[in-house]
C-alpha cells in the first residue's frame, strides 16, 4: 500500500478551496500553509493565460526530512504517508532545509514544524483528505497507487504525469497531469517582485519581518529588477522606457498569486556557530598537530590553552545551537530521543564527547595520570576532527540547497578550523611567551591554511555545478548581492591580506595577532555567505 496524490491541471480552476479546507480541518494559522495554490502567467498581452499549481507535501517514498529530523519527529507510515509528530519537535529547521519542495513551517502557535499530513487522521477511517472532498472540479485525486482498481491507479497508468525536481531521487509520490515547468520549477518565475499578495510579511513566528511595498512605476521595476541581481535587464528596462518595461516583464512567465516567502531559515547564529565550532576545534588540533609529528615544542601552557579555549567555544557552540532552536527547551531530545541517521544528532553526540574527552585530558594531565595522557590526546584529535567537519555532512542532507551538495564542504570546514585555531594562537602570542619554532609553526600553519582554503574555495566555485540552483547561489556570490563581501571582504581582506602580511612580516608576535584577527574576522564572513547564499534560492 502506498498514498499519492494526482493534480489534474487540466480540471483546476485555481479557486483555493483545498487551501481553505486544509487549513479549517488542520487548524493552520494565518501566513502559513500546508496546502496552496501557485498561480503563474505566461505570454504576451493579449495572449496570455494563467497555469494553476497546488502545491504541498510530496510524501516522498525516500524522504529527506525523515532522514535529517534529529528526534524522529517526522516518520514515514506504513501506506506511505509521511506525517509527523510536533509534540517531538525541537524547532530546528532541518527539515525545511532538507526539503526540495519547501512543503514545511514552523507553526507560529506551537513553535514546530508542520506540514501536509495527508489528514492521516482521516485515512485511518476511510475518509479522503479534506482538499479532496472540497475540490469543486474533482482536480484533486487522492488513493493507494499500489491497488490497480483505484481511480489514481488507473490515471497513472493512463495519463502522462510529472514530479517536481525528480533529479533529487526523492522518488515524490504527489503527480501533475497537464503540468508547465513555468509552474512547477521554482527558478522559472522570480520569487521577489510585484504580484499578488508579495506584499503580505515575509514569513510568520521566528522569521516574521515586514515585506518591501512597491508601486508598479517603471523606476520600481528597474529597482525591483536590481536588486534580484538582474542588472542587464534593469538597464535595458531604464533605457527603453516603462511600454517595452511592460513588454519584457509579460513575455516571460511570472508569478501572478503565491504564498509568502520563509525567509532565512538558518541566520546568524548557525553562521556563529560554525564559526566558533571551528575555533573549538582548531584550539586543540593546531597544538595537537605540533605534538603529535613533532612540528613545534608544544609547552604546558599552551597545552592548557588549547584545551581551555576548545571548553569555552565548544560552550558557546552549544549555546548558539539552542538559540537557534525554535523549542529549546526540548533541546536534551537530540541526546535522549535520537535519531541516528541524522548528522544533527551525530554532531550532538560529537560535540558532548569532545566536551568529555578535553575535560578528562585536563583530569588527566593535572592528576600525573601519564599512561592515559596520550591515548586520550589521539583520541581526542581524532574526535576534533569530527566536530570540525560534520555540519557539512549535515548541510549535505540539506537536499533542498544544492550548493550545500559540494563535495569539497568538509575540507572546507576542516582547513577553517586549523586556519581559526593558529589565528587565536597567533593573537594569544601577544600576552604569552613562546619558543622561535612555535611561533614558526603558527605562522606557516596560518600561510598553508589560508592558502588552501584559497585552493578549496576556488574548487568550490569554479566546479562545473550539476543544478540550475547551485550555479545561481554562485552567481549570487561571485557577481550579485554577496559580490562585495566576497570579492572585498573575504577574498582580499580575509585571506590574501593575512597571506601578505605573514609572508612579508616574519615570525613576529604583532604581525601574527594581526593576521589572526583578520584571518577570523574572514572566516565568519565566509562562512555566513556559504550558510545564507543558498538559501535565498526559492523552492516552490
Amino acid at each position: 500500500m502506498k498514498y499519492g496524490f494526482v493534480i489534474d491541471n487540466r480540471k483546476c480552476i485555481g479557486c483555493h478551496a483545498c487551501t481553505t479546507a486544509c487549513k479549517s480541518e488542520h487548524q493552520v494559522p494565518v501566513g502559513v500553509n500546508r496546502t496552496w495554490v501557485k498561480q503563474v502567467e505566461k505570454g504576451i498581452f493579449p495572449d496570455t493565460r494563467r497555469l494553476f499549481s497546488v502545491m504541498r507535501c510530496n510524501h516522498c517514498t525516500d524522504a529527506p526530512c525523515v532522514e535529517i529530523c534529529p528526534v524522529e519527529a517526522l516518520f514515514v507510515r506504513e501506506d506511505g504517508i509521511v506525517d509527523f509528530n510536533k509534540d517531538r519537535c525541537i524547532g530546528c529547521k532541518s527539515c525545511m532545509q532538507a526539503c526540495p519542495y519547501d512543503a514545511l513551517y514552523i507553526d507560529p502557535d506551537t513553535s514546530t514544524a508542520a506540514k501536509c499530513n495527508y489528514c492521516s487522521h482521516r485515512v485511518d477511517i476511510g475518509l479522503e483528505p479534506a482538499c479532496v472532498n472540497v475540490c469543486p472540479e474533482h482536480a484533486i485525486i487522492s488513493g493507494d497507487m499500489e491497488n490497480p482498481n483505484t481511480e489514481i491507479a488507473q490515471l497513472l497508468s493512463r495519463q502522462q504525469t510529472k514530479v517536481r525536481k525528480p533529479e533529487k531521487g526523492t522518488v515524490p509520490n504527489l503527480f501533475y497531469i497537464d503540468a508547465d515547468d513555468a509552474s512547477l520549477v521554482p527558478t522559472a518565475t522570480a520569487k521577489d517582485g510585484q504580484y499578488l499578495w508579495s506584499g503580505q510579511s515575509l514569513g510568520v513566528g521566528h522569521f516574521a519581518k515586514a515585506a518591501e511595498k512597491m508601486a508598479f512605476s517603471n523606476g520600481d521595476v528597474v529597482q525591483a529588477l536590481l536588486e534580484r541581481d538582474n542588472a542587464v535587464t534593469a538597464k535595458e528596462l531604464a533605457k527603453n522606457g516603462a511600454a517595452k518595461s511592460v513588454e519584457l516583464m509579460m513575455g516571460k512567465a511570472r508569478r501572478a498569486y503565491d504564498v509568502a516567502d520563509k525567509g532565512i531559515l538558518w541566520g546568524w547564529e548557525v553562521s556563529a556557530y560554525v564559526w566558533t565550532k571551528a575555533i573549538a576545534a582548531g584550539a586543540f588540533l593546531v597544538p595537537f598537530l605540533a605534538w603529535a609529528f613533532g612540528l613545534a615544542t608544544v609547552n604546558p601552557m599552551v597545552q592548557w590553552i588549547g584545551i581551555g579555549l576548545g571548553l569555552l567555544f565548544l560552550a558557546i557552540t552549544g549555546i548558539l545551537l539552542i538559540k537557534d532552536l525554535d523549542r529549546p527547551d526540548r533541546f536534551l531530545s537530540v541526546l535522549f530521543r535520537p535519531q541516528w541517521n541524522s548528522w544533527l544528532t551525530k554532531g550532538g553526540y560529537a560535540i558532548t564527547l569532545y566536551g568529555g574527552l578535553l575535560t578528562l585530558l585536563g583530569a588527566a594531565t593535572w592528576l600525573g595520570w601519564k599512561g592515559l595522557v596520550m591515548p586520550v590526546m589521539w583520541l581526542t584529535g581524532v574526535t576534533a576532527v569530527v566536530v570540525a567537519i560534520y555540519t557539512a555532512f549535515l548541510f549535505a542532507q540539506a537536499k533542498g540547497r544544492d550548493f550545500w551538495q559540494s563535495p569539497t564542504l568538509a575540507l572546507h570546514m576542516l582547513i577553517h578550523s586549523f586556519m581559526a585555531g593558529a589565528a587565536v594562537f597567533g593573537i594569544l602570542n601577544l600576552f604569552m611567551e613562546g619558543s622561535e619554532n612555535w611561533l614558526l609553526f603558527i605562522k606557516n600553519t596560518m600561510l598553508v591554511s589560508s592558502g588552501i582554503n584559497l585552493f578549496v574555495m576556488l574548487i568550490e566555485l569554479t566546479i562545473t555545478h550539476p543544478t540550475e540552483d547551485a550555479k545561481r547561489t554562485v552567481d549570487m556570490i561571485l557577481k550579485g548581492r554577496y559580490k562585495n563581501t566576497f570579492w572585498f571582504g573575504v577574498l582580499c581582506f580575509g585571506n590574501i591580506l593575512p597571506i601578505a602580511i605573514l609572508f612579508f612580516a616574519g615570525a613576529n608576535s604583532i604581525m601574527l595577532a594581526i593576521a589572526g584577527i583578520i584571518i577570523l574576522i574572514g572566516i565568519y564572513l565566509t562562512e555566513n555567505i556559504w550558510v545564507e547564499a543558498p538559501q535565498r534560492i526559492p523552492l516552490s
